[in-house]
């Protein structure tokens, strides 16, 4: 299985205290989310963070309505969460978000990691990732990313890698 990995960091001018709780209620996913996914979260409210918590959502892709369920893998406030699919359309999600305390400032970092099915619409995996999947991640983290800086203010990013390229073998974060 081939695993790409997609890493997107921001300097959020909010201190981590003020930051954390947002990401955390799966509620917000939707402000987040580029309007054209429809993403709907289906768990009902309110969603209590912790490590096992099991979260259904649908989301748009291609025109259809995808049901997708995470479990959140790993929760340590107010530093890193992780979820994973457990259903959905990816062979294999692992989305790692941390924060940094930077003074009075935040430094948010996601990491995600995926696989995809063996084709996507007749296309051989590698096609349908350069063609559609790598982009469409991309304007979703871009999306966010600007969304973010709207709401809590941003400051100068550390050098983001946007790219979601083949990773072999797979990196752990840093601890």
């Amino acid at each position: 299985m081939r695993i790409y990995t997609l890493n997107r960091k921001q300097v959020i001018t909010k201190a981590l205290d003020n930051v954390f709780p947002f990401f955390t209620k799966a509620e917000n996913l939707a402000l987040i989310t580029p309007p054209s996914l429809a993403f709907r979260v289906l768990t009902p409210s309110p969603i209590a963070m912790e490590r096992g918590r099991i979260i259904d959502y649908t989301i748009r892709m291609v025109g259809m309505e995808v049901r997708w369920r995470s479990m959140i893998t790993a929760y340590e406030p107010p530093l890193h969460f992780v979820d994973e699919q457990i259903m959905g359309p990816y062979s294999f999600w692992h989305h790692s978000h941390t924060f940094e305390r930077l003074g009075k400032e935040t430094l948010m970092h996601d990491c995600v990691r995926y696989a995809l099915p063996l084709c996507l619409a007749g296309m051989p995996r590698d096609l349908a990732h350069r063609l559609y999947v790598r982009p469409n991640l991309e304007h979703i983290f871009d999306y966010r990313r600007d969304v973010i800086a709207s709401m809590f203010g941003c400051g100068d990013a550390p050098a983001s890698n946007g790219a979601a390229q083949p990773e072999t073998p797979m990196r752990e974060l840093p601890a």
